[in-house]
């Protein structure tokens, strides 16, 4: 019986000449996943492609200038705009759509913790699907653990967020993705989530309104059924005004 091929850094032959970018969308439509604007692609992504998409993105961004009348060839302010633009992109504000999720040390709650925990303000930073405006704000997480939950370090939580915000995002959606994500990794009685940030979208563009704020939170477990517990919990979320 012949061996399953292997995924290596090579590309097959049959995939010469093929953009990267649609060779990943092709495996990804091969699999029937989705690749949305806030979905992780990771496990699609060959070694050395992301260098590739990298080098793609980068030609696609400086057509962009081009169709903008931007002379990058003369002005020494944009000549490598493109470049950082697409690195920017793929390595750093959407990073969390081209990387595996952070590795997180699970521990067995030893002592039977069953008390409220809460975790924030983590700062959190997106970019709104619908412009690719910056979104930047704030996420506090509480925890009701029981003495099945597993126990993980508080800075995980942060990076957990931070790989989960890392995305173009709509701000309800991505509440629920970290929820789901941290339901997963812990196993609590109760799960509380609550975001707040500030949309450049709104701030920056259209209405142009420096302090409008959104807020809004995910509850899952006790905390969706003991309205006592839902507002202790709100309660001692420290938010300014």
């Amino acid at each position: 019986m012949k061996a399953p091929e292997t995924m290596t850094d090579d590309t097959r032959p049959d995939e010469e000449g093929v953009p990267v970018s649609v060779r990943i969308r092709e495996r990804i439509r091969a699999a029937r996943k989705r690749f949305h604007a806030n979905d992780n692609i990771a496990e699609f992504i060959r070694p050395g492609e992301l260098e590739q998409l990298l080098d793609e993105v980068t030609e696609k961004m400086q057509a962009v200038l081009d169709a903008m009348v931007i002379d990058t060839a003369n002005d020494h302010n944009t000549d490598d705009t493109a470049r950082r633009v697409a690195k920017m992109y793929l390595k750093e504000v959407f990073a969390g759509r081209y990387v595996p999720a952070p590795t997180i040390t699970e521990f067995p709650n030893a002592e039977h913790l069953n008390e409220l925990m809460i975790v924030g303000p983590i700062t959190v930073r997106s970019a709104c699907s619908h412009h690719f405006c910056p979104v930047i704000g704030k996420v506090w997480i509480g925890v009701m653990p029981n003495e099945h939950t597993n126990v993980i370090g508080l800075s995980k939580y942060a990076r957990l967020a931070e790989w989960v915000m890392g995305r173009p995002q709509i701000q309800e959606e991505a509440v629920v993705q970290l929820a789901d994500l941290i339901q997963e990794k812990t196993q609590p009685d109760g799960l509380a989530i609550v975001m707040e940030a500030t949309h450049y979208c709104m701030a920056w563009r259209g209405v142009k309104d420096m302090s409008s704020r959104m807020i809004n939170s995910v509850m899952r477990g006790v905390f969706l059924k003991d309205a006592n517990l839902r507002r202790e919990f709100l309660s001692l979320i420290p938010r300014e005004g």
